[in-house]
């Protein structure tokens, strides 16, 4: 399977930092991905942890950043908020929410444990109409910049390791056991059906 051909979903909550970061090195790599969030809104660090500052999900990213540039400029640049806007702009208009697509994908990499079971959830409650199966992985990263980067690289991997086999059923398991064995990580596993 080529890289162009596995479609490939990466899913966190808010589609801003841990999907976005695996979105871009997939991206630059030339699978053919999309990114998601599964939360009712988009959630960003505000001034103090108890003071989210909170999007719709139809916001763009353009829009968010010029509104924290307005809000705080100095705070979100030191945080890391508008770097991460300007990165995501650069991939797509704006952040998108899992349950509203119905495009079929060959596999499904979500952030955290939390956004898995929403994952795997949603598919069940779907009507299945052609029975094809999709893996849904999850690599728990944190919601930290190095962290996000650091768990893109690990899907990218597991990626580049699907894409070269032909049996993706057989293999994953496989690839899981490599990818745990050289990460230390242990990773959710279920195959789910359109």
């Amino acid at each position: 399977m080529s890289s162009s051909t596995l479609r490939v979903a990466v899913v966190c909550m808010s589609n801003m930092n841990r999907s976005m970061e695996a979105h871009s090195i997939l991206k630059k790599k030339g699978f053919n991905v999309r990114s998601f969030g599964v939360g009712s809104h988009v959630t960003l660090p505000g001034l103090a942890p108890n003071l989210p500052v909170v999007y719709d999900f139809s916001t763009t990213y353009e829009q968010m950043r010029k509104d924290l540039l307005c809000k705080n400029r100095m705070h979100h640049k030191s945080n890391g908020v508008l770097q991460i806007l300007g990165r995501n702009e650069r991939i797509k208009s704006g952040p998108e929410r899992f349950q509203e697509c119905r495009d079929p994908f060959d596999a499904i990499f979500t952030c955290t444990e939390r956004v898995y079971k929403v994952v795997v959830k949603d598919l069940c409650a779907r009507e299945q109409k052609t029975w094809q199966p999709v893996h849904v992985i999850n690599v728990e990263i944190e919601d930290t910049l190095e962290a996000a980067t650091l768990g893109a690289l690990i899907i990218c991997e597991l990626c580049q390791g699907l894409q070269q086999e032909d049996d993706m059923q057989s293999s994953l398991p496989k690839l899981l056991q490599a990818a745990k064995k050289k990460t230390g990580k242990s990773f959710l596993h279920t195959i789910c059906f359109y």
